[in-house]
């Protein structure tokens, strides 16, 4: 097993820098902490773009930060009142003891991609290759390729392959340089590698699919405390009518896309077009009791795969940790 990744930024770092950069609160506003380069700053610039937050009555404040355990700090500390991460780590907190909910903005996930002249065309060709899989050990999809993967090698294919865990970019690059023979990858990055005509061996949205994970449940959305909402619950509601207003903008409008185009980094105009249409296949619909009955199968399956090391000692799924709107 292969480390190819330092982090981006210790803890200590990452609290300091949470301390130090997130500004003060304007009256009412939303503060909101983001990854520098994430996409949902494509949603937020959406929502701003089109004044949908003005029509809501709500406003909020972004504040750009330079790693994944960056934005968790600041949500901790209470130096933001909602950051983007996945509702495992949120359900794990709540579990114990931080009273956080969630609300989902994007379906979007990875998908693992092979080179562009790859003999690879199953799981089975992926014996004894070295495959580059986005994050580490207790990577959500690395855990559901390995249940898939399971049924279709008869084993489990972690100690049939060399993973090689690292960060997204590296992981695309040892690609292009041959150094990895596949990468299980997120899906901006998996989109990219698509426009350079890499090939998707297999989505993770099927390997949900082929786990009877259906309705697809969205994994990544807005996390915040339930102090926040009781202090701010209209401002709350208000803010995620206009995220689903601009996820509908983005669904149907390519104005809106190429609007956004300068903050896309593109290095290509094939990029373009596979991140739009990546962004728009992951563009949730409404979260109601079918995708929350679909949310506690993946759990259950996340329990048996991570163990306590992924969900804690006392792993619970606790449905109240899901926002839905009041109708």
């Amino acid at each position: 097993m292969t480390m190819l990744h330092r982090r981006d930024v210790l803890g200590l770092a990452a609290a300091g820098l949470a301390a130090t950069v997130m500004p003060a609160r304007a009256s009412s506003s939303l503060r909101i902490a983001t990854l520098k380069f994430g996409t949902v700053n494509w949603l937020l610039d959406t929502v701003k773009a089109e004044g949908l937050d003005a029509r809501e009555n709500t406003a909020f404040e972004r504040t750009e930060l330079a790693s994944t355990q960056a934005l968790t700090v600041a949500l901790q500390a209470g130096d933001a009142d909602l950051a983007v991460s996945d509702w495992p780590w949120a359900m794990r907190r709540r579990i114990d003891g931080e009273p956080f909910r969630f609300a989902p903005y994007s379906g979007a996930l990875g998908a693992l991609m092979v080179g562009k002249d790859s003999a690879i065309r199953s799981l089975a060709d992926l014996k004894g290759k070295r495959v580059g899989v986005a994050g580490g050990p207790l990577d959500k999809s690395w855990l559901l390729f390995r249940a898939y993967a399971h049924k279709e090698v008869d084993g489990d294919i972690a100690t049939m392959v060399e993973p090689v865990f690292g960060a997204p970019p590296l992981l695309s690059e040892q690609l292009r340089l041959g150094r990895i023979d596949a990468a299980l990858t997120f899906w901006n990055f998996a989109a990219r590698l698509d426009a350079q005509g890499y090939k998707r061996l297999i989505d993770v949205s099927e390997i949900m699919a082929r786990l009877g994970l259906t309705p697809q449940p969205s994994l990544v959305g807005f996390v915040w405390r339930e102090s926040v909402e009781q202090k701010s619950g209209d401002a709350l509601a208000g803010f995620f009518r206009a995220v689903a207003a601009a996820n509908d903008v983005l669904k149907t409008s390519d104005a809106a896309w190429e609007r956004l185009k300068p903050s896309m980094k593109l290095g290509d105009p094939a990029e373009f077009v596979r991140l739009r249409d990546y962004f728009r296949a992951g563009i949730p619909g409404p979260f109601g009791e079918a995708q929350l009955n679909s949310s506690k199968k993946l759990y259950d399956l996340l329990t048996d795969l991570g163990g306590a090391e992924f969900v804690g000692a006392n792993p619970r799924f606790d449905p109240g940790l899901f926002w839905q709107p009041k109708v």
